[in-house]
C-alpha cells in the first residue's frame, strides 16, 4: 500500500513523490482496485435507476401517459456525462488524474444526495444532471491510469477488471435497486451511494499515486459547440414524440431542432480540424484504424445497452406485474457471466488478437437482444427470460474489454487522456443518443398498438392493464427492442473492419504508425 501522494513509475511514464525522489516500481492494482469503486459505483446508478424508473414515473409523474418525462432522469445524466468527457480527460493529464478523480467523486456523491431528497420531476432531473458532471471528471481517469501505469503487454488483465466491474455492476444495481424500491422507496437508490462514495474518496486518497502531469490548454469554444450540438439533437429525438415531430414553439419545428443539432456538430469537426493548438478532439488519433474502429463500434454499444433495459423494464413492471425486485431478479444470470468471463478474456487479450474474443461477443449480445424480442409477450414463461439473460452476459464478458483495449493499446501517456476522454465521450454519447431514440420509438409504438393512448384519462403505470390494454403495450415493447438490437448490429460491422494486432505494435504511438 502506497501513502497519501506517493507515486509509482510507469511505463513510459516517469513519476516521483511529492519529495521529488524517484520510487522503485510497485504494483500498479491497489491504485486501479481503488478507482473501480467509484467507476463500479457510475454503473451500478445507471442500472439502478433503469430499473426504479417504473417507481419513479408513479411517484412523481403519475397523471400523463409519456414515458418520454421520466426518460429524461436517465438522458439528462448521460448528457451532462457526455459534453465534459471530451476536456475531463485533458484536466486529468493537466492536473493528475488523481484529483480530478476525487473531484469527480465528491461532486457525484453529493448530487446523489441532491437526488434522494428531490421532490418533483423537474428537480431530480437538474440533480441528476450535476450527478453526470461528476461522473464525467471520474471515468477518463480510470482508463488513464490503465493506460499510464500498465504496459501494453499487461492492459488487457487491467482491462479484464473494467469489464468485470461493469459485469457485476449490472448484477448488483438491478438486484439492489429492486430492493431497495420494494423495501424503502425510489429514493433510497440514490442516498446507497453516499456510504460507497465515502469510502471509495478515502480509498483513491490513500492507493492512487500522483502521476506526471503534461501540460495542455482548453479548447472552450469547443466544448460549447459539441454541447450546443448535442443537446439539440437529444432534445429533438426525445421530445419529437410528445409534438407530434411537428412545431414545438413559434418557427422552431423538431425536425429543425435535430438539423441544427447535426450542422452545430458539422461545425464542431470542421473547428476541431482547424484549431492549430490542441483540439478536444485529435484527429490524428483517428489515423489508427483500430482506434477509430473501436469508437465506432462503443457508440453502438452504449446505445443498445442503454436502450435494452427500458423496454424490457416496463413490460417486465408494467405489463406482466413484477415487481422491481422480481425484475432484476431475471437478470442475474447476464451479470454473473459477465462477472465471471470477463477476467480470464482480459488475460486472453494479452495473448490473441481481440477480434477472436470480440466479434463471439458482439453476435451474442445481438443474438439476445432478438431473442428478449420474440418473447415479450403475456404467454411466455418468467423463466425463460433467464435464458437470453445468460446469452447476453457471455457476449458482455466478449465486447467491453476487447474494445477498450483495442481503442488504448497505442496510446502514449501523453494521449492518455485525450484518447480516454473520446472513447468515453463516444460511449456516452451513443447512451444518450440511445436513451432519447427509445423513449421516441417505445412511444410511437405504443401509440400504434393502443390507438386513443394519449387521450385515456389513466396514466401508466398506475396499477393492473386490462387484458387488451396488456397485450398492445407488450407489443409495443417487442418492437422497440428490435432498435437496439439493429443498432448493435452496427458495433459487429465495425469490429469485423478493426485492423489486425501484432504484438510489436503495442509500443509504437498510434499517431506514428502506418494504417
Amino acid at each position: 500500500m502506497t501513502s497519501p501522494g506517493s507515486s509509482i513509475p510507469t511505463s513510459g511514464d516517469p513519476v516521483s513523490s511529492n519529495t521529488g525522489s524517484f520510487l522503485r516500481p510497485t504494483s500498479p492494482w491497489p491504485a486501479l482496485w481503488a478507482l473501480v469503486i467509484g467507476f463500479f459505483m457510475i454503473l451500478v446508478d445507471t442500472t439502478i435507476v433503469s430499473v426504479a424508473n417504473p417507481a419513479i414515473k408513479a411517484a412523481l409523474d403519475p397523471e400523463t401517459n409519456n414515458l418520454d418525462n421520466v426518460v429524461w432522469v436517465t438522458s439528462a445524466y448521460l448528457l451532462a456525462y457526455a459534453v465534459p468527457l471530451l476536456i475531463t480527460g485533458r484536466l486529468g493529464d493537466r492536473f493528475g488524474p488523481k484529483n480530478i478523480y476525487l473531484v469527480g467523486l465528491a461532486i457525484f456523491t453529493l448530487a446523489s444526495l441532491w437526488c434522494g431528497l428531490s421532490t418533483t420531476l423537474e428537480g431530480l432531473i437538474v440533480a441528476r444532471a450535476v450527478q453526470g458532471l461528476g461522473a464525467a471528471c471520474m471515468t477518463p481517469q480510470t482508463m488513464a491510469v490503465i493506460t499510464r501505469t500498465f504496459p501494453p503487454e499487461r492492459r488487457g488483465a487491467a482491462m479484464g477488471l473494467w469489464g468485470a466491474t461493469a459485469g457485476m455492476a449490472t448484477l448488483v444495481g438491478p438486484l439492489v435497486g429492486g430492493l431497495l424500491v420494494d423495501a424503502l422507496g425510489w429514493e433510497w437508490i440514490f442516498f446507497v451511494n453516499l456510504p460507497v462514495g465515502v469510502i471509495g474518496f478515502v480509498l483513491a486518497w490513500m492507493l492512487v499515486p500522483r502521476l506526471e502531469t503534461h501540460p495542455h490548454r482548453f479548447d472552450v469554444f469547443g466544448v460549447v459547440l459539441s454541447a450546443v450540438a448535442l443537446f439539440l439533437i437529444v432534445f429533438g429525438l426525445q421530445e419529437g414524440e410528445k409534438f407530434d415531430w411537428g412545431v414545438i414553439w413559434g418557427p422552431i419545428s423538431v425536425w429543425g431542432l435535430i438539423i441544427a443539432g447535426i450542422i452545430v456538430l458539422a461545425a464542431f469537426i470542421v473547428q476541431q480540424a482547424r484549431t492549430r493548438s490542441e483540439p478536444l478532439v485529435p484527429l490524428d488519433l483517428f489515423r489508427d484504424r483500430n482506434f477509430s474502429g473501436a469508437n465506432v463500434a462503443i457508440a453502438a454499444v452504449g446505445f443498445a445497452v442503454t436502450s435494452m433495459s427500458l423496454p424490457l423494464m416496463f413490460f417486465l413492471q408494467i405489463a406482466r406485474e413484477l415487481t422491481p425486485t422480481q425484475a432484476a431478479l431475471l437478470l442475474i444470470p447476464m451479470a454473473v457471466l459477465s462477472g465471471v468471463l470477463a477476467p480470464p478474456a482480459g488475460k486472453l487479450l494479452d495473448r490473441l488478437d481481440p477480434r477472436i474474443i470480440l466479434i463471439p461477443g458482439l453476435l451474442c449480445v445481438v443474438g439476445s437482444l432478438l431473442w428478449y424480442a420474440t418473447m415479450l409477450d403475456m404467454d411466455t414463461e418468467i423463466w425463460m427470460f433467464l435464458l437470453p439473460s445468460a446469452l447476453m452476459g457471455i457476449g458482455n464478458a466478449g465486447m467491453w474489454g476487447p474494445l477498450a483495449t483495442t481503442a488504448t493499446r497505442r496510446l502514449t501517456p501523453r494521449q492518455a487522456g485525450a484518447g480516454a476522454g473520446i472513447y468515453n465521450t463516444t460511449r456516452t454519447i451513443g447512451s444518450v443518443i440511445g436513451s432519447a431514440s427509445i423513449a421516441a420509438f417505445m412511444q410511437a409504438r405504443l401509440e400504434a398498438n393502443l390507438p386513443g393512448l394519449a387521450d385515456a384519462p389513466a396514466g401508466i403505470g398506475g396499477g393492473s392493464l386490462p387484458p387488451q390494454v396488456a397485450e398492445g403495450f407488450s407489443a409495443g415493447m417487442a418492437q422497440a427492442m428490435l432498435l437496439p438490437a439493429c443498432v448493435m448490429a452496427v458495433a459487429l460491422v465495425a469490429a469485423l473492419f478493426l485492423g489486425r494486432y501484432e504484438k510489436a505494435d503495442a509500443a509504437t504511438p498510434a499517431a506514428s504508425r502506418p494504417e
